[in-house]
């Protein structure tokens, strides 16, 4: 697949009456109770293009999680946001969302519907989620290649993989769990978790949508969902999850900032190392950061 332009990404002005935007547009905040969180990508999404958040802040008390995924309505055409996306938006056919939880995010495919081409016209939600269980040992992981693999490959989607992995506040420990983040080996629900959402066009108007958690693909939580139609991303600030933030994804060309960063961050043991050098405070905060 063709890289597209680089697109600001941004949420759209239309959300839940709980949650607040920031002046940029990028980062979601939940200001009270647990529900009315859902948000939308302020422009639908081109196929192979991921809408990529992290999670910024966690709210103890609740049970639930973020939830993420696709939807054929037009935000600016709701006569009123759902107070949540599962099952208010998801029971009316033309929105499929994905409820992610600490374990059971791996979509574990039936090779008798595999071998049957998928699933019907509607699309419909596969896996575990929130809504199902299913043995953790049953999970089948890849080996890991994050730090030999410059893209995620998603069939003929490639994704640049540097943006897609979450990295823990700069702290005494940084090397040790960013490490952990980029085995999977941390919670999809931790503090600094990155989760995207696209979908990949399958032929004849339909595509599949995948879940990728921290760099790593889920496989396809919904099939068949029919494309021809624009589809905006779905980010419910739902329970546990309190504030989200857009992570902008370069597919062309990196900018010289980028370049930059990666140039500092390829010779340094670990991100902390970065106060030792003789650099512009600004710079040294973009690189722990980013």
């Amino acid at each position: 697949m063709q890289p597209f332009p680089d697109q600001f990404m941004e949420f759209h002005p239309v959300h839940g009456s709980n949650v607040r935007l920031d002046l940029s547009g990028t980062q979601a905040t939940r200001v009270e109770s647990f529900a009315n969180g859902v948000c939308f990508s302020k422009r639908p999404l081109k196929p192979g293009e991921i809408f990529l958040i992290e999670i910024e802040d966690k709210e103890l008390g609740w049970c639930g999680h973020l939830r993420v995924g696709l939807t054929a309505r037009d935000p600016g055409g709701l006569d009123a946001v759902p107070e949540y996306s599962i099952p208010d938006l998801t029971d009316s056919g033309d929105s499929w969302v994905f409820a992610i939880t600490r374990n059971h995010n791996k979509i574990i495919e039936d090779p008798g519907e595999a071998a049957a081409g998928g699933g019907a016209g509607g699309g419909r939600r596969l896996g575990g989620g929130e809504a199902g269980g299913g043995d953790a040992g049953a999970e089948v992981s890849k080996p890991k290649a994050f730090f030999t693999d410059s893209h995620l490959d998603i069939e003929d989607v490639r994704i640049p993989l540097d943006k897609l992995v979450g990295r823990s506040r700069p702290g005494r420990y940084s090397h040790i769990l960013d490490d952990l983040y980029k085995t999977n080996a941390l919670p999809p629900t931790a503090r600094r978790s990155r989760i995207g959402v696209l979908y990949v066009a399958k032929g004849r108007g339909l595509a599949d949508m995948h879940i990728v958690i921290n760099g790593e693909d889920m496989g396809a939580s919904a099939k068949g969902i029919p494309s021809v139609q624009p589809l905006h991303a779905v980010v419910d600030v739902f329970a546990a999850t309190k504030c989200v933030r857009i992570v902008q994804v370069e597919y062309g060309f990196s900018s010289l900032q980028t370049l930059c960063r990666k140039s500092i961050q390829k010779h340094i043991v670990h991100r902390m190392a970065i106060d030792w050098l003789e650099l512009p405070e600004a710079l040294k905060h973009y690189c722990k950061y980013e």
